[in-house]
């Protein structure tokens, strides 16, 4: 039997080889490697006429000519081979040996937790995204596994169809390091702190604050971080702001929400858009406040004006030398001090200070559901004097009427409570460097004083044995 390969390429993808049997009539085998000859491909071709079929013969000799005695598929030689010389037809692309692929070796590392990579910027040409909650920060918290350490794998020489063996390489990911408020503990690399992940190269660290270098906008989302918050640009209108720290912002702030735990410092003014928040921990320092709804645990610094707001301390307000409160309701417990309060023309300002705002609220919220509960079992009590009523429904209304009677004894008990608690600090005091204009309401300890005619350079205190407000020269 003569031998005659001949090359030839099919798809562009491996050169293709045939073996030929006596005549060119003959049934033949084609076959390609893969690459590193990990593969034999093969195309059974049928015999024409009264050639030769594609016999067990000649199928050894192709595998012996091409020395392929490893990972032989012969069953599948054998079926294709049947089905090719009875049918008549062509068999492309067989499998016919197949090696092992190595495999590498991968060294110890620490793999990153893939939970925490950077997520994504929004699709700008998608409409319906919500770009307050995109956010490029990774936060993470305390005792949370920033990465896992992984043993090395083991690798593993491969062979090919001609029973040669094929070295395996070696992988050496790069992994990462712990770093600052860091610590490995269980093969896992452990946040000590809340804050935001910094991966510097390889190198993991938690850092306490959150450094903003631009504008909080759609870019940035809006800001929720466990500690403190420093923002170099203004914060644009929409976005919300939560920390568990202290937040620093040098220019302008459109307030929509923001919640501190610490202090509030504003370069620029404050100024609120639409039910504008600001709950404030610690003290409060800013510019101005305007159209705003602000409260702090502590006091209250405002360099220049307070317009059109409610501001809300549990110790002092200073508004300086030159500031001016023009309308709104301030509540400040140890008293307050401005250049001058109110305008003619302008709203009405109201200044409440000695008392304990908090439980003012309470008390009013207590005589609401007071006045509600009154109107309820007064509509009871109109219904069960009609005689017709069945004796089952008027036990019911009976059973209502009891549970809104002890409802109402419960508000009624904790307004009388709260009365105690309301008057804090007899001691607070209302300094004005400037005027005080007319159509000024001002409240000590509950006691009030409304301003008919301007007064100048004067300080209101609540004078303990009348009971009255009086005003003297500063």
């Amino acid at each position: 039997m003569a031998i005659f390969p001949i090359l030839y390429k099919e798809k562009d993808l491996m050169e293709k080889q045939t073996v030929f049997q006596e005549d060119k009539n003959d049934g033949t085998i084609s076959i390609a490697f893969s690459e590193k000859d990990i593969e034999v491909w093969a195309d059974f071709t049928p015999p024409i006429g009264n050639g030769k079929h594609i016999s067990p013969t000649y199928i050894s000799l192709v595998l012996e000519k091409f020395n392929i005695v490893y990972g032989i598929r012969m069953d599948i030689i054998q079926d294709t081979a049947m089905q090719c010389n009875l049918e008549g037809k062509q068999f492309r692309d067989v499998l016919i040996a197949k090696g092992d692929l190595p495999v590498e070796e991968v060294s110890e590392y620490y793999q990153m937790n893939p939970h925490l990579k950077m997520p994504p910027p929004p699709n700008v040409k998608n409409g319906n995204i919500d770009y307050h909650t995109y956010s490029p920060f990774v936060i993470v918290k305390k005792g949370q596994a920033l990465a896992k350490f992984r043993y090395r794998k083991e690798g593993k020489t491969g062979k090919n169809v001609h029973g040669e063996e094929i070295p395996y390489g070696i992988k050496r990911p790069e992994g990462v390091q712990p770093g600052a408020n860091t610590h490995i503990e269980e093969r896992l690399i452990l946040s000590n702190i809340n804050g935001q992940l910094a991966v510097n190269g390889n190198v993991l660290d938690v850092q306490d604050s959150l450094v903003i270098k631009g504008a909080v906008g759609y870019s940035t989302g809006n800001i929720i971080f466990p500690g403190n918050v420093f923002i170099d640009g203004p914060v644009s209108d929409g976005f919300k702001i939560y920390s568990g720290g202290s937040v620093t912002i040098k220019q302008t702030f459109d307030v929509t929400d923001v919640v501190t735990k610490e202090d509030l410092i504003v370069g620029g003014g404050i100024i609120g858009r639409g039910p504008a928040l600001v709950k404030v921990g610690g003290c409060l320092k800013t510019k101005f406040i305007e159209n705003c709804h602000v409260a702090a645990r502590k006091s209250i610094s405002v360099d220049t004006l307070i317009i059109n707001s409610n501001v809300f301390t549990m110790e002092r307000l200073d508004v300086g030398e030159k500031g001016r409160i023009l309308g709104g309701d301030i509540y400040a417990v140890q008293g307050l001090k401005a250049g001058g309060i109110g305008k003619k023309s302008g709203k009405r300002t109201h200044i409440h200070c000695g008392i304990d705002f908090t439980a003012q609220q309470e008390k009013q919220k207590n005589n609401s559901m007071m006045r509600i509960l009154a109107i309820k079992i007064a509509g009871i009590h109109e219904v069960l004097e009609r005689s017709e009523l069945i004796q089952e429904k008027r036990a019911k209304l009976e059973e209502l009427l009891h549970r809104l009677e002890d409802e109402r004894q419960k508000a009624s008990a904790k307004v009388a409570e709260l009365m105690g608690r309301i008057d804090v600090n007899q001691d607070a005091v209302v300094e004005v460097l400037g005027e005080i204009a007319p159509g000024t309401l001002i409240e000590i300890c509950q006691v009030a004083l409304f301003v008919s005619e301007p007064l100048k350079k004067v300080r209101i205190r609540l004078e303990k044995s009348s009971g009255k407000l009086i005003s003297e020269p500063l």
